[in-house]
């Protein structure tokens, strides 16, 4: 019984002794193999040749500083709350006397971890923070053998006092304003 008209009869055609041997099919994939030696090939010799990253990139974070050298940071945990993986955790602290040089605010993160293998990279901390202290750069993140390695404390995320230690967002900065 046949159900529809649609139904299509396959040949079943014998073949002939050349196309027994395959030769045609062997020297076809051939030509295409020796085509592709020809073009430019797709991957770089990454530590010589790095290519070149978007602006949108998003890599490491870092703890921004003012124009002082003191910490952003005021951890009001608005970027852990943020965070969907749950990656950010703090401890908040009082700033003592003397200590005016060191943070913008009475309150500080005294730890500030981020566990990188966690972390999804979305960037909903840098959106959620009201201080403008956490950014995602442009540097990728190194590899590694050892997880316990991948837990970024302040000593890893804050960057350094001098301009030389400064991490530039500018790019970022711009663009993330632009959107909101």
């Amino acid at each position: 019984m046949k159900l529809t008209n649609r139904s299509i009869v396959a040949a079943n055609k014998e073949l002939n002794w050349v196309e027994k041997l395959y030769l045609p099919a062997i020297v076809k994939g051939m030509m295409i193999t020796f085509s592709h030696i020809f073009k430019k090939k797709a991957t770089v010799k990454y530590p010589e040749q790095i290519r070149p990253i978007a602006p949108v990139y998003r890599g490491v974070h870092v703890l921004k500083r003012d124009e002082q050298g003191r910490e952003n940071c005021t951890a009001c945990g608005l970027c852990a709350v943020a965070c969907p993986a749950e990656a950010i955790t703090m401890d908040a602290a009082e700033r003592q006397k003397g200590e005016e040089n060191l943070y913008r605010e009475e309150k500080y993160a005294a730890r500030y971890e981020i566990n990188m293998l966690r972390c999804i990279f979305c960037g909903l901390c840098e959106e959620a923070c009201p201080k403008d202290a956490i950014y995602l750069t442009d540097r990728i993140l190194p590899s590694n053998y050892a997880r316990d390695t991948f837990i970024y404390g302040k000593d890893i995320l804050v960057e350094g006092i001098t301009p030389e230690g400064r991490v530039d967002i500018s790019k970022r900065k711009k663009d993330y304003h632009m959107n909101t």
